[in-house]
């Protein structure tokens, strides 16, 4: 009985040292799992996003019941809730019958109020209490017309909110200027100076004789004199009692239908709304089709962006979340009408405050790159300088904008500012074009101990043979077939850099030179009576040039590399083709950027003749055959790999 003994005491102690390793490998894989502070707050914010949109979408589907529900009674509850479809211009609101703590503000004479400053003209009404219009002063549309951002007539917003089992929406209430003569209408303000004008609408009785504390709305509009950017913050004042208090957050809505500034809309550089997230980076909606996407984290701004010009909102703190919407309207609803845009937003609020204040900023202005770069916050990516690729967007920022602006700021045309342009990139690289012909050069020179070589080795089989002979050669003669692709391959960020900056460059924007009255849009020379799939119905005199300059420099490359061209069957044609694609491409471009590759063609045409009169062909193989005769240096690795393989062949 001994040995069960000791087998049954063997097992329990190893029953014993099984279950304390387990329960080790539970503790130990507990704690491993257990998430960091911040994935826990991480997994928080999303889990209050969620509650958030959950929770506003049960409060539509309630207010949609309520309604109904009161509609199947027939009581006139109903009729309170339908918002009204009337113009905001000059008329009396239509008869709504509310009894919300705001019912006296839906029933006005409407007053518009006109800000301007330095740069700008803006429209508030009284009704909504909002920006209106927009008008640039110092920039005009296409067709010489005054720039307004958006139609006056159908912009719209306003913040939304649940009153007494009912939706409140400020952009059907009348707003009274605060602190200003009742008479007063316009206001200037100019170079440093700010005004600031305040909008309020009261609760309760429509009036502040209603309560010891008045409760209401108030929007507050900073104006600077020499500023795109105003302020314009939200206070909510003893709105306890009307809000309720378990209200997390409020509705703005923003509405505007976007207006045709330019003749051309650029299809990497169209309009569509951009956005930024919280901490994070910029994105945008499409801008070829209508889309809508909803956004389920926090966002610092959203920017309504046409080509030049954009009107963006910028919260000081952030958006809980959006729902962002672009559309092209089948109906036009206004005159010069190129599309409408959309936001609703979700603004942070305590409904167990007595007090509330959202601080925000709009910008109405131009998309130009240093002003935006001041700005901060990321509103230079509303310019597309290539930002997708890094090296595009570090060759734009740090050497052409600099540059291009440097040359402006001398009051030239900026056809010529684009001459200098192109000459100074054509000198800084110089030195890799130089690189590129000698090696070309040392190709052509070596061509008929290539073919000798080839001539020896005609069979397929011999290929291995051929290529080392060739190889040999090269590395005596100091050549190198790849020597030619690299200076050419470094060459191309600055093209595609190009590409990026003339459409996006507002500068040009109605800048003349020679034939082209806009070298940011398209410069016709003829008119064609039809339209032609994927040219047009026009013809650029620029896209023209660059074409046929293009062809030329195709041609005399292929001259030049004939050694090499040889070996790539099909390919001289598809550099032929690749011409005339460009010109289909290129003929609704802006003419700017055509104007600069014909000018980069015609000065490397210019190169070419320089280095053939400095490279004299017979003298470099002279100093080739020389080259040849002298002992090829082996490198430090070459060396090391030869007396490897001879002591290996010494100890066997």
């Amino acid at each position: 009985m001994r040995p069960l003994i000791y087998h049954k005491e063997q097992m329990n102690k190893n029953s014993i040292v099984g279950f304390i390793l387990i329960a080790a490998i539970l503790v130990v894989y507990s704690i491993w799992m257990t998430p960091s502070k911040e994935e826990i707050a991480r997994e928080k914010r999303i889990q209050d996003s969620i509650a958030q949109v959950a929770q506003r979408k049960k409060d539509s589907i309630d207010k949609v019941n309520l309604i109904k529900q009161k509609k199947e009674s027939g009581t006139a509850a109903a009729e309170r809730n339908i918002i009204s479809k009337a113009t905001e211009q000059n008329k009396e609101t239509s008869s709504q019958v509310n009894t919300t703590p705001f019912s006296k503000d839906t029933k006005g004479k409407n007053q518009i109020f006109v800000i301007e400053t330095d740069l700008a003209k803006y429209e508030i009404s009284r009704k909504g209490g909002f920006i209106r219009t927009v008008e640039l002063k110092k920039y005009k549309t296409w067709d010489q017309r005054p720039l307004y951002l958006f139609d006056s007539t159908t912009s719209k917003m306003g913040i939304s909110f649940f009153s007494d089992n009912q939706v409140v929406n400020t952009k059907n209430l009348y707003f009274e200027v605060v602190g200003e003569p009742a008479s007063k209408n316009r206001y200037t303000v100019s170079g440093n100076d700010s005004l600031t004008l305040r909008f309020r609408v009261y609760a309760k009785q429509g009036s502040k004789k209603a309560s010891v504390k008045p409760a209401y709305i108030e929007y507050d509009y900073t104006f600077k004199g020499d500023k795109y950017m105003l302020g314009f913050n939200i206070h909510l004042k003893n709105m306890a009692g009307i809000i309720p208090p378990n209200m997390n957050y409020l509705e703005l809505k923003w509405h505007a239908d976007m207006l045709q500034e330019e003749k051309t809309d650029d299809k990497l550089n169209g309009s569509t709304i951009y956005y930024k997230f919280y901490k994070d980076n910029v994105e945008n909606l499409s801008e070829s089709k209508n889309e809508e996407k909803e956004i389920k984290t926090k966002l610092k701004w959203i920017a309504f962006k046409q080509r030049f010009f954009s009107s963006i909102i910028i919260a000081d703190n952030y958006f809980d979340d959006g729902i962002l919407k672009t559309d092209k309207l089948k109906d036009i609803p206004t005159p010069h009408y190129l599309k409408t845009m959309m936001a609703d937003l979700t603004i942070p609020y305590n409904g167990l405050k007595e007090d509330n204040s959202i601080n925000m900023k709009f910008y109405f202005g131009p998309n130009q790159f240093n002003i935006m770069k001041r700005y901060g916050m990321e509103l230079d990516h509303l310019i597309p300088i290539g930002w997708g690729f890094f090296i595009l967007a570090w060759i734009n920022e740090w050497i052409v904008i600099p540059v291009f602006n440097w040359l402006g700021g001398y009051g030239w045309n900026y056809g010529i500012v684009i001459l200098v342009l192109t000459i100074l990139l054509k000198l800084m690289l110089f030195p890799i074009a130089y690189k590129t012909y000698l090696s070309s050069a040392k190709m052509r020179v070596l061509k008929p101990e290539v073919d000798a070589i080839s001539a020896k080795y005609p069979k397929k089989e011999d290929a291995m043979k051929k290529q080392q002979a060739v190889m040999a050669l090269y590395k005596k003669a100091g050549a190198n077939p790849a020597s030619g692709c690299l200076p050419m391959l470094l060459q191309m960020p600055i093209l595609f850099a190009m590409f990026r900056f003339f459409p996006a460059a507002i500068e040009l924007r109605q800048k003349s030179f020679l034939w082209a009255h806009d070298l940011s849009s398209y410069d016709s020379i003829l008119h064609l009576p039809w339209n032609i799939p994927f040219y047009g119905d026009h013809v650029s005199g620029f896209t023209l040039l660059m074409t046929i300059s293009t062809i030329m420099y195709t041609y005399m490359n292929n001259k030049m590399m004939a050694g090499q061209t040889q070996t790539m069957p099909g390919m001289k044609t598809m550099m032929y083709l690749m011409p005339i694609m460009f010109l289909g491409i290129f003929n609704n471009y802006a003419a700017g950027l055509s104007y600069y590759y014909f000018l980069a063609n015609i000065i490397t045409f210019l190169q070419m003749i320089i280095f053939q009169k400095a490279i004299n062909e017979k003298k470099l193989l002279k100093q080739i055959e020389a080259k040849k005769k002298k002992p090829v240096k082996k490198s430090a690795f070459q060396k090391r790999l030869e007396e490897a393989a001879k002591k290996r062949s010494s100890q066997k």
